[in-house]
């Protein structure tokens, strides 16, 4: 067998809409000449025709939120209970079991912008690639936002996944879910104009509030999906390790096993 490695993550990078603006990552870059006097004030005397070429080290200084990149959200991020009642589990609590499955893929590219997904779709989507799920199996969901990442659109792009259809996955034993669309929930200016319409709060959000009737996580922003086959791959996902936070940043990556030749 070899075993091939399929990067399922979006970079963190400078000018790339891939938040709302107040929200989008802040890169500085110091490379090897502007940090020499960074190095220097360590060893007192050093000059730079000292070092190796004349150049100390590169390093960034970077201005996050837990929701940038590639990332694993927690039950807190949802609300601040689970499971009808729990305190709600934070990324340095979320199982690491969870984050290292099989992988099943659901495309839902050709549904429109906007839509949200019912249990009945997922259902259908699940007699298609004639697969039934198992407990842990992680679901990610295909949607026309990855092949709009970096556009002006992309925040604005893709289906999302409803309370129904989340819970429909749940009760089946899945606990780490993921889209390559911004948001697990349809974008929040559809859901915005429904809203307007109805006044019916529960529109909001209602793929993630599921999360207080079934504790679990999702993975926002993914890429490439496209490129992965419905079945017969596994996902690893590891958050970093912050304390009490509501997501971790993670290099999400599905890995294939392939007869060798």
């Amino acid at each position: 067998m070899t075993r091939r490695f399929i990067d399922i993550s979006i970079f963190l990078e400078n000018d790339v809409v891939s938040d709302p603006e107040a929200y989008r990552p802040r890169i500085e870059y110091i490379d090897h000449q502007r940090s020499v006097p960074e190095i220097a004030g360590f060893f007192p005397g050093l000059r730079k025709e000292d070092l190796p070429d004349g150049e100390a080290w590169a390093i960034e200084r970077i201005e996050l939120i837990t929701h940038n990149g590639t990332h694993l959200d927690a039950p807190y991020h949802f609300a601040s209970t689970m499971n009808h009642g729990e305190r709600a589990i934070t990324i340095d609590e979320v199982p690491l079991e969870w984050c290292f499955q099989p992988g099943v893929k659901l495309d839902f590219r050709h549904l429109p912008d906007g839509y949200v997904v019912t249990a009945a779709d997922v259902e259908a989507e699940l007699a298609r690639i004639g697969h039934s799920l198992s407990p842990l199996e992680i679901v990610v969901v295909n949607t026309s936002a990855g092949a709009r990442y970096g556009q002006n659109d992309y925040v604005s792009a893709g289906c999302g996944m409803g309370h129904e259809a989340t819970l429909y996955l749940l009760e089946r034993g899945v606990r780490l879910t993921g889209t390559d669309a911004w948001s697990w929930d349809a974008p929040f200016v559809h859901t915005r104009e429904k809203y307007l319409e109805s006044g019916n709060a529960g529109l909001i959000w209602e793929g993630h509030k599921a999360g207080r009737d079934i504790g679990y996580c999702h993975l926002e922003k993914l890429h490439n999906l496209e490129a992965l086959p419905a079945t017969g791959f596994t996902v690893s996902c590891f958050p970093v390790k912050i304390r009490a936070a509501s997501a971790g940043w993670t290099r999400a990556v599905a890995i294939i096993d392939e007869p060798s030749t």
